[in-house]
């Protein structure tokens, strides 16, 4: 098997992926890892490119969004090994082929196409749900924050269910709060029994009023600390090093951690695992921190055991 080193980040010269760029630059530096710059020609070019291939040998046509790139960030890229990738296909195929043997694919939220008021692009919910490697989705509105040491750089989220969460995201989490120096925090939600007022039928609407929210339940919350616990213990003696925060919330971890993303350098949660219909779904709690986190968020997919 391939080892998986390099850092694959993709780009199509909008301010998205610049910011992309700029964070995978940071990682790639910090990983001492090999970077791969990857953008997918445009159709148009795509089609031109194969016209005048087929009319016989013709000279190489330079991909103007890479050589601008390359400018821009050539003193950046001292002491790394970068590669400048023109690709041909559809986005999301040419990109899930470069990052198949990648440690990391890093994209922006959106690309130059799409409704400015869209959070997520297409490409990158996408690649999020079904790329072969872990996928960072760097929003537009984020902070520099990479996986260089130091407070500065922001602590590391974890979104984790102690029954559904793959091993693999947690331990991802944790060696990037290793390799940052900084704590990590886990969220992980409890359920919060309904309000008797609404198991019985609904009075008339002349003495309607809100139902009192229930009283948090101490046992539920002890019995989910504890699962938690004990669900982290084989990697805090793994990582003795990294302070890790254990928080435990009410129905929402979705809300938590995009809250919390505002004073945090990386988000990580999970993917489901393929389904019978031969999708890969990011779930409910991974779909809201893509769309709402306000730093860097990683999606980390589970590996296909036999």
């Amino acid at each position: 098997m391939t080892e998986k080193t390099a850092v694959v980040v993709g780009v199509d010269g909008s301010e998205h992926s610049l910011r992309a760029l700029e964070w995978a630059l940071g990682v790639a530096h910090h990983l001492e890892a090999p970077l791969t710059v990857a953008h997918v020609r445009s159709e148009a070019l795509q089609l031109g490119s194969a016209r005048i291939s087929s009319l016989g040998p013709a000279p190489t046509i330079p991909d103007t969004v890479l050589d601008a790139l390359a400018d821009r960030i050539g003193a950046k890229t001292e002491g790394l090994d970068v590669r400048y990738d023109s690709l041909d296909g559809s986005v999301v195929d040419a990109l899930t082929g470069a990052a198949r043997d990648a440690r990391l694919l890093v994209v922006g939220s959106r690309g130059r196409g799409g409704f400015k008021s869209l959070l997520l692009g297409s490409t990158s919910r996408t690649l999020a749900a079904s790329a072969p490697c872990p996928v960072v989705v760097v929003p537009h509105e984020a902070r520099a924050a990479s996986l260089e040491g130091g407070a500065g750089a922001g602590r590391v989220l974890l979104g984790l269910h102690v029954e559904e969460t793959p091993d693999e995201v947690v331990d991802f989490a944790f060696e990037a709060a290793r390799r940052r120096g900084v704590s990590l925090e886990v969220v992980t939600a409890y359920p919060v029994p309904p309000s008797p007022a609404l198991l019985i039928g609904a009075p008339a609407p002349a003495l309607q009023v809100p139902p009192p929210l229930p009283d948090e339940t101490p046992e539920v919350v002890e019995s989910t600390t504890r699962h938690q616990d004990e669900r982290l213990r084989p990697f805090t003696d793994r990582y003795p090093g990294v302070e890790v925060v254990r928080t435990v919330t009410p129905v929402d971890a979705a809300g938590r951690l995009v809250e919390d993303s505002q004073e945090a350098g990386l988000v990580v949660v999970g993917r489901h695992r393929r389904h019978r219909v031969e999708t890969l779904l990011v779930g409910s709690v991974a779909h809201a921190v893509l769309h709402h986190a306000a730093c860097p968020v990683a999606v980390v997919p589970p590996v296909d055991r036999p």
